[in-house]
């Protein structure tokens, strides 16, 4: 068994790709070897910013010796067959050997295919996985005719055991494979050699390299913990930054800084979005103020005078940063306090929300007539719902939100508050994006409810009615987003509202059954994992106001369960039956059996005690479902499955006696009606 080290050498890859790409190089070079025929034990792939590297533990030396037999044509076969498996086989007439069956005399090939080394096939593998690497974006670098993420500079790639370590030949666009590689681009950038794995890893750490991405992350999480928290301030926890700093660093060095308190009074929102967005700072929040006062930064190198010249650079430009959104927002506020949002308003007139739907101006007339519409489901006073929605995109015309786009309705809240509007306008504005995310939370104040249920409604009718919708992997405008987003505001508020008639406001040219499907199709996404089955889904869909889907999930759940006990599978077989040997019987009969039975001709104590069973269980039935109290429906539904399974055991329903026969399928009818009025079995697996 050997150990293969592999690192490619390059230019410094983008942090957003670097995760990707370690986890390419693994399962590429992985399922090669695996399909050439060589085995391993383990495989585990690393990345900095200069460097994908890979290691593979317990690789098998050569690739088996593989023999095997291959049956060809019959020996009374025609000549040309016969020639045509030699020449497939590569072997020559005279060894091809006779074997013979019940259907006569054949020829049998043996093949011996020799084992390969782990040197060649390594080689081969890698110059392709090189050759052909899925980079998001690659380009050439000057005459390389190699197409990379940056220039590649280095290849590699050794074999090594408990005697000896060895060069794999490899060769790509120029650049040969050896066993050394480079520390630190300044701190120790010479050339230097490794023999394996754990060689590599230590000689790259003295050389200020930590190959570790995670390692990488556990330094700057506890570094800038600890420094917080010795001056007396806590770290804003940032984990998708923090994963993009450790991408930007080999040698990770956590310096705190001080930001100017000329800006500390800004919205904690916007100075965390700038020092992040521009500069890759991490927020650091003084617990006694409530304020962001010092930021965390992450340099890539060590300096003599520990880090206060780059930190004094540092402060500089964020100084300038910081400024431009002082001005921003120092702007933003007069025009708000001289006229309100008005002006900001008139502005959004005149920006295209899609050039088939107009303006943002009339998209903002839209939602707010639909979110008076939708106030009635929601709790909320319908005007004040309207005047929410007139507000809750006035801020898109900021001069803070053109610049940091991701404030948008955060930015909203500030602006509204200091306008002085009512306090449940001031929330719609920055929950009615909400929610954007599985993980995100939903809003549940009334008018911010209706708001953001307008606002997603809007944008997936108004899409639907130009024929714009997702396909495949592609959802441009974040469709499925918003469907996911009304059935998690639906469902997390238990509202009730008929989506046909909200789409019909909502935007009349749209397509709603359509759109309806699309809504379904969500929901059975959502549920499943809620762990409700797909198929209990569509049984509860197929039921009259399936447009309601607070109702069906309430009939799915409560169904799910049911059929979950011994009472619900067995009810459910008897349906089954019940309706096989209806829909045979109206086959074969060409009538429709569903007229109602006479208990007057019942002959079987068991055919009697169903027909009171059903004379009970029925009108309760029917009841339950009329109140939607699914639990109820199901409890009395379950009473009935001691009486049909007594019944399929004890009478035969096709019997000589015609007038008996119709009555008793007529019986079934009224089996097969009450479960079907509950929910669609026969879209239940196994039904």
């Amino acid at each position: 068994m050997s150990d293969l080290l592999i690192e490619l050498f390059s230019e410094e890859i983008p942090a957003r790709m670097q995760a990707r790409a370690s986890a390419d190089l693994k399962k590429l070079m992985t399922d090669g070897l695996v399909d050439a025929g060589l085995t391993y034990s383990d495989a585990v792939a690393f990345a900095t910013p200069r460097r994908l590297a890979l290691n593979i533990n317990g690789l098998t030396k050569f690739s088996p010796r593989i023999s095997e037999e291959r049956k060809g044509p019959r020996l009374d076969a025609p000549e040309k067959a016969i020639e045509g498996f030699v020449r497939s086989m590569g072997v020559p007439k005279a060894d091809l050997e006779i074997r013979e069956d019940k259907k006569g005399k054949f020829y049998v090939a043996k093949i011996e295919t020799t084992g390969r080394s782990a040197v060649v096939i390594v080689a081969e593998v890698l110059e392709r996985v090189i050759q052909s690497f899925p980079w998001p974006k690659s380009m050439r670098w000057g005459s390389s005719s190699l197409k990379w993420v940056r220039p590649l500079h280095s290849i590699l790639c050794i074999l090594s055991d408990d005697v000896e370590s060895s060069i794999v030949p490899v060769q790509v666009d120029g650049i040969h494979s050896g066993d050394t590689t480079f520390g630190h681009r300044f701190l120790a950038p010479a050339e230097f050699s490794v023999i394996g794995f754990e060689d590599y890893v230590a000689k790259l750490k003295k050389a200020f390299v930590i190959l570790d991405p995670t390692e990488r992350v556990d330094i700057i999480r506890q570094e800038s913990e600890n420094r917080a928290f010795a001056n007396g301030c806590e770290l804003i926890e940032d984990n998708g930054l923090l994963a993009e700093v450790a991408g930007l660093v080999e040698w990770p060095v956590v310096l705190l800084g001080t930001i100017h308190e000329s800006f500390w009074d800004l919205p904690a929102e916007v100075l965390k979005t700038s020092m992040k967005e521009h500069q890759k700072f991490f927020s650091v929040r003084n617990p006694k103020t409530g304020r962001i006062e010092k930021f965390i930064t992450v340099a890539n190198r060590e300096t003599k005078d520990n880090g206060a010249t780059i930190l004094a650079g540092n402060q500089k430009v964020l100084f300038a940063r910081l400024s431009d959104a002082k001005f921003f927002w120092e702007n933003d506020l007069r025009t708000v306090r001289a006229d309100g949002m008005t002006l900001w308003r008139q502005k959004l007139a005149d920006v295209t929300f899609h050039n088939k739907l107009g303006s943002e101006g009339e998209r903002i007339v839209r939602i707010s007539t639909l979110s008076k519409e939708l106030a009635v489901f929601t709790g909320a006073k319908p005007d004040l719902a309207e005047q929410a929605a007139q507000t809750v995109k006035t801020d898109l015309a900021s001069e803070m939100v053109y610049e940091f786009p991701d404030l948008q309705g955060l930015m909203g809240r500030y602006y509204s508050e200091s306008a002085g509007l009512a306090p449940e306008i001031v929330t719609a504005c920055e929950e009615h994006y909400a929610p954007l995310g599985p993980s995100d939370s939903v809003p549940s104040a009334p008018v911010s409810v209706a708001v953001a249920l307008a606002e997603k409604l809007d944008k997936l009718t108004s899409f639907w009615a130009i024929d714009e919708r997702p396909t495949g992997s592609k959802d441009p405008f974040a469709l499925r987003r918003a469907a996911l987003g009304v059935i998690r505001l639906i469902l997390e508020n238990n509202l009730r509202i008929p989506l046909l008639v909200a789409f019909g406001k909502a935007y009349p040219g749209a397509d709603k059954y359509n759109l309806l499907s699309f809504f379904h199709d969500r929901l059975k996404i959502h549920l499943r994992d809620k762990n409700i089955r797909h198929d209990v889904i569509d049984a509860a869909i197929s039921k009259a106001g399936s447009d309601d889907l607070m109702l069906v999930t309430k009939l799915a759940r409560a169904l799910g369960v049911f059929l979950e006990t011994d009472d619900g599978e067995n009810l459910l077989q008897g349906f089954k039956r019940a309706n096989n040997i209806l829909s045979q019987a109206e086959e074969q009969d060409g009538v429709e059996y569903s007229f109602g039975s006479d208990e007057k001709l019942a002959q079987m104590d068991e055919e009697i005690t169903l027909f009171a069973a059903l004379k009970i269980e029925i009108p309760v039935i029917k009841f339950a479902l009329e109140s939607d109290n699914f639990q109820a429906a199901m409890e009395h539904l379950a009473k009935l499955r001691a009486p049909v399974d007594a019944f399929f055991e004890a009478v035969q329903v096709n019997t000589d006696n015609a007038v008996v026969r119709r009555n008793r399928l007529n019986l079934l009818s009224e089996i097969r009606a009450i479960c079907l009025s509950v929910a669609d079995l026969s879209r239940i697996e196994g039904s």
